[in-house]
């Protein structure tokens, strides 16, 4: 057995309910480009956003077979108003909207004594208002219509107190409580809202830090699998989250961490 998307097809998409799924993945790089493959891969039709259009561009080129479709707009999900947007932009496209993606983050390691307010702000405004404004739009339609599917992209630094990961700990932590906050209030109306928390996972947010001398090796060592993670294995667990056979989880925090979290 191995785990690319490309060993998925449209008779997975019918066991999970995603053929013909009407899915917005917010963020077109590393593991939210992972996810579009396998949303796309199972049958379902997928609008991402992401402010690089050529990510998205890269994105429409690369479809492999003739399962579900990509299609996308640029925008900056940071930006006042940019989750109504997409949202809005989404449903357009696919025609109703069924499952949300948050693949949305950026990072900056440094000790907390070196962020000047702005840079602190910043990084909250990336990682949690994109998501706190992206759920919100989706949920609003999801409410109303009675189910829908929210899957948000978080880390073990939500949970684990890393050195030099301040402000990105604290915006993963706030997404998780984020997240337990709006499946509690959506639950009635037949709305799951989870997270998934991906370990030390080699994606573009990572490779500049992991090829500094002697870091890869680090991490290797303090994750019990004795590997770093890959984006397409953030799949299977996104592609669960978002399917039939998760209507009774919600709230949830799902570790896909290689055992990072267990030591």
């Amino acid at each position: 057995m191995t785990n690319t998307v490309h060993d998925l097809s449209t008779e997975s998409g019918r066991w999970l309910g995603l053929d013909g799924a009407r899915v917005l993945v917010a963020g077109a790089g590393g593991i939210g480009a992972a996810c579009v493959e396998a949303y796309a891969a199972v049958g379902a039709d997928v609008f991402v956003v992401d402010r690089d259009e050529g990510r998205i561009d890269a994105l429409r080129r690369d479809r492999h077979g003739d399962h579900g479709s990509v299609r996308g707009a640029g925008l900056d999900l940071a930006a006042p108003g940019s989750g109504e947007q997409a949202v809005e932009a989404a449903v357009e496209a696919l025609g109703g909207l069924d499952v949300l993606l948050h693949a949305v983050g950026v990072n900056d390691r440094r000790p907390i004594l070196d962020f000047a307010e702005e840079e602190w702000s910043r990084i909250l405004r990336i990682n949690v208002d994109s998501a706190f404004q992206l759920a919100q739009a989706a949920g609003r339609r999801m409410v109303a219509q009675g189910h829908g599917r929210i899957v948000l992209l978080s880390s073990v630094a939500g949970l684990m107190a890393h050195k030099n990961h301040g402000p990105y700990a604290v915006s993963k932590s706030a997404i998780n409580q984020l997240a337990r906050v709006m499946a509690n209030e959506w639950a009635a109306s037949g709305v799951t809202v989870n997270t998934i928390a991906p370990g030390y996972i080699e994606t573009d947010l990572t490779r500049d830090h992991l090829a500094k001398p002697g870091v890869r090796e680090n991490l290797v060592s303090l994750v019990p699998a004795g590997r770093l993670g890959t984006p397409e294995e953030v799949t299977g667990p996104a592609l669960f989250l978002s399917s039939v056979h998760a209507g009774f989880v919600t709230g949830h925090v799902l570790y896909a961490d290689g055992g990072r979290t267990l030591v």
